[in-house]
């Protein structure tokens, strides 16, 4: 098990950060396509000679490995809970259409249409859980990403992913991937979170909006306060938590990877 203080993981993050952002600006050619990869790849590098990578679970991993699968059940009490908490991932999801058709100058709500991206993005979660996948949203940081990479072609998604899936049979990569430190991911998604709040502030501006009107500046204000601030609501189980959640607060005065907290 890896254990590291405060000041190594925020040094590390820090790293990352540095290095994804060097890249971004002054990278030329197929550096300019990674950087991402290189903050990641960089920070890696940092944690190495720390002390804060376990390698014992690469070693233990098989080199071929199935996907554990499950099949389906029926259960009432979780389909009730479920249904209201969709309407946020489908809210998300306008969301994140809206974003990258800012990014890439297309619209997506004419060509392909909301709604056939609301019904692959419907089908696509019933399928995973089906097999038992996790369950699946649109993730706004790949909105930042795809702002970083200019990569706006969707067949490179598609082909991603496939890729991924491909991946997925290797017991020893997907062991070797859970090795990366969180610090080293948490310098990654400063950016790509930040991107998403520049990206939504930039699609305002570019609508002509006045953004000190009263009912601008109230929903503007309470988005960023709220949504990058730091506010925690949580009732049993169910926990709503703003981004800042995820880049930073640490618990102890030392860190165990097996703990609950991310940065």
């Amino acid at each position: 098990m890896s254990e590291f203080t405060e000041g190594m993981a925020i040094s590390v993050a820090m790293v990352s950060l540095l290095a994804t952002m060097l890249t971004a600006i002054l990278g030329r050619g197929f550096l300019r396509l990674i950087p991402i990869l290189m903050g990641i790849g960089v920070g890696y590098l940092v944690t190495l000679p720390l002390g804060m990578v376990d390698f014992t679970p690469v070693s233990q991993a098989p080199w071929f490995q199935i996907p554990e699968f499950t099949t389906p059940s029926f259960s009432l009490p979780a389909i009730l809970f479920i249904v209201p908490v969709a309407i946020a991932p489908a809210i998300e999801h306008i969301g994140d259409v809206l974003a990258i058709s800012s990014v890439t100058g297309n619209n997506y709500l004419r060509e392909p249409g909301l709604h056939r991206t609301l019904l692959g993005d419907g089908l696509a979660t019933t399928l995973a859980a089906f097999v038992g996948g996790p369950p699946n949203t649109t993730y706004s940081e790949v909105t930042g990403a795809v702002a970083l990479t200019k990569t706006f072609n969707p067949a490179i998604m598609t082909w991603a992913a496939i890729i991924a899936i491909v991946l997925s049979f290797l017991g020893k990569l997907e062991a070797l991937l859970k090795t990366i430190p969180l610090p080293v991911m948490g310098g990654i998604l400063i950016i790509l979170f930040g991107t998403i709040v520049v990206i939504g502030m930039n699609s305002i501006v570019r609508s002509s909006a006045d953004l000190l009107q009263p009912r601008n500046l109230v929903i503007v204000a309470v988005i960023l306060m709220l949504g990058v601030g730091g506010m925690s609501v949580k009732a049993g189980g169910f926990a709503l938590e703003a981004m800042q959640r995820g880049l930073g607060g640490f618990p102890h005065e030392r860190l165990h990877q097996d703990r609950d907290w991310t940065f």
